[in-house]
């Protein structure tokens, strides 16, 4: 007798299925505290009046290229508090915390996929680990950052987030778009990897207005999400393929293109990835060039990125060796020591464009 039903036509190529916990429950136990609500409620707005302008310092979103080791990662936050509190003055310091890679290919897919390091792939014990990590964070004083790929993974950890990224791989992509039209922080789009601009624009323009999607709510209860449209998108340029463009003429160009689409004239750089033609020893040379151009009194910048740990360069993940603490898995990333430099010479770059700008009679 042959088969009938769905078991002929349905999960022909699913191995298993492992139930999910729901936001509520992790928010129930890992909850967000009123003093820890109000450091991401303040963080969205530092953020917010930096790409307004109504705030002159440079946003800067520093941290690991994706976290392995909460451990390390918590030590690098507590060293990190205290140069973004020394030099709040010029520069508003959000630390990234990524825990999902984007893969071209295969490789490992970050905390949350995988925290044991082994392709095991315990997302309930990823989801937890991630959100203990961000509330921890967090009680530093420091606003965190995250790149958004899995559309659902939001619900578990967006209300500790100040700002978000939608990466190069998913800028052109629909759902990403509307899951940022939705997202409570600012968001900015990167370039896609050939270097498209536009896509970029696009992406910004299309979160910007109301989205109806599906989804799931904070119980897990699929549902259909109507958003309101997020007004902080912004551009971040990461270079392309051989084609770096943090220079003086990209940025430019760049912000001609987003006056053009009718849009406010913002971008923030990304000194790792293709500005830096992924040597993590470059990454200081976008920084001083971008410096360069805000001393010289560049207002359409109004950010900067660094990948950077505590220990630089990048180790391979190998199950027969133990890991170097606090290096990075994923891309190399600059040292705490060189990382502490160029936060001071972002900083005396954002003091120098504002002596220019008040020279000019531009206000703060």
């Amino acid at each position: 007798m042959a088969t009938t039903g769905t078991g002929r036509v349905s999960d022909q190529r699913i191995e298993k299925v492992v139930p999910l916990t729901t936001p509520a429950l992790l928010h129930h136990d890992l909850p967000l505290d009123e003093p820890l609500t109000a450091t991401v409620v303040e963080g969205r707005r530092a953020v917010a009046r930096v790409l307004d302008r109504q705030d002159d310092r440079l946003l800067v979103v520093v941290g690991p290229c994706s976290v392995h080791d909460p451990a390390a990662a918590l030590e690098y936050a507590h060293r990190l508090a205290v140069t973004a509190g020394r030099l709040s003055e010029d520069l508003l310091v959000v630390m990234r915390v990524y825990f999902e890679k984007p893969r071209s290919t295969v490789g490992w897919k970050g905390l949350i996929n995988d925290p044991g390091l082994d392709g095991s792939g315990d997302v309930n014990t990823g989801l937890r680990a991630a959100r203990t990590l961000l509330l921890e964070v967090l009680r530093t004083g420091l606003p965190v950052g995250c790149e958004f790929l899995d559309p659902i993974t939001p619900q578990y950890i967006a209300d500790t987030v100040a700002w978000g990224a939608i990466g190069a791989r998913t800028v052109e992509s629909q759902v990403h778009r509307q899951l940022a039209s939705g997202l409570s922080m600012p968001i900015g789009m990167k370039n896609r990897p050939d270097g498209s601009i536009t896509t970029a624009v696009d992406a910004i323009r299309a979160a910007g207005v109301p989205h109806v999607f599906p989804g799931i709510d904070v119980s897990g209860t699929p549902a259909i999400l109507h958003t309101r449209g997020n007004a902080d998108g912004h551009l971040v340029l990461r270079g392309a393929r051989n084609a770096p463009n943090f220079h003086a003429e990209a940025v430019a160009g760049a912000l001609e293109l987003l006056r053009a689409a009718g849009l406010p004239e913002r971008l923030v750089i990304d000194a790792s990835h293709d500005n830096s033609g992924k040597d993590h020893r470059r990454q200081p040379l976008v920084a001083d060039d971008v410096a360069t151009q805000l001393a010289a009194g560049e207002r359409g910048i109004v950010g900067l990125m660094l990948e950077s740990f505590l220990v630089p360069g990048r180790q391979d993940l190998d199950p027969t060796r133990e890991l170097v603490y606090g290096q990075s898995i994923t891309d190399a990333c600059l040292g705490w020591d060189q990382t502490e430099e160029v936060l001071e010479r972002l900083a005396g770059a954002v003091a120098r464009r504002r002596a220019v700008t008040a020279g000019q009679g531009v206000g703060r």
